[in-house]
């Protein structure tokens, strides 16, 4: 992960840990020089884990210093096979990497699939934003949905009022209820700053 934390970041993993637990999340590769006081207070409330060690070290620890990379899931844009309900019962860890990041996608899974070996699985061909790839495997793995049952819309236009709209470049989950994208909490307000900001930067220029 890159230094610091931007505010989309932290609402983006605000989110994951309210949808999987604390105990579920664990982010890794922080600049080595990242301490305590580094991390966003709204994370620490929420009872982010977070190390500057790699994931393939947080797996040794908790298995004796071995790694079995079988049950490793690489979650990747670049693999040739999708996730699937079944693999819950071949995977043990899901790693989240690279996801999150430039668009167009940069390809820094590709670090991880090439040191480690991991075995690769990817969500569909477009690429989400890293709440939602977790939220896809979330309800593909726990709750037995195949990816082609899971309602998505791509690249949508959130609009702010009648003259004012963004396009997301991304790929989200539909809520059921409501029929619009799911999105953090706050982000919403927060690409509605992000345009007023830059509307205002147009003016004074």
């Amino acid at each position: 992960m890159e230094e610091g934390f931007s505010e989309w970041v932290i609402l983006e993993y605000s989110q994951i840990i309210r949808d999987v637990g604390p105990e579920n999340l664990v982010l890794t590769s922080l600049p080595p020089q990242t301490a305590p006081s580094d991390i966003p207070q709204r994370l620490v409330d929420l009872g982010l884990q977070w190390t500057t060690r790699e994931c393939v070290d947080v797996i040794k620890s908790e298995n004796g210093g071995k790694v079995d990379t079988s049950q490793v899931c690489l979650l990747d844009p670049a693999a040739s096979v999708d996730l699937v309900p079944s693999d819950k019962s071949r995977f043990s860890y899901f790693v989240f990497g690279g996801i999150l990041g430039q668009h167009p996608r940069v390809d820094r899974t590709g670090v991880l699939r090439e040191k480690y070996g991991f075995v690769g699985r990817r969500l569909g061909s477009l690429q989400m934003t890293t709440d939602t790839a977790i939220r896809t495997t979330q309800r593909i793995i726990e709750n037995g949905a195949a990816f082609e049952e899971i309602e998505f819309l791509d690249y949508p236009e959130i609009r702010y009022n009648k003259y004012e709209s963004t396009e997301m470049p991304f790929r989200y989950i539909v809520d059921a209820e409501s029929g619009e994208p799911i999105l953090p909490e706050g982000m919403l307000e927060l690409i509605k700053h992000d345009a007023d900001q830059s509307i205002d930067d147009l003016l004074i220029q």
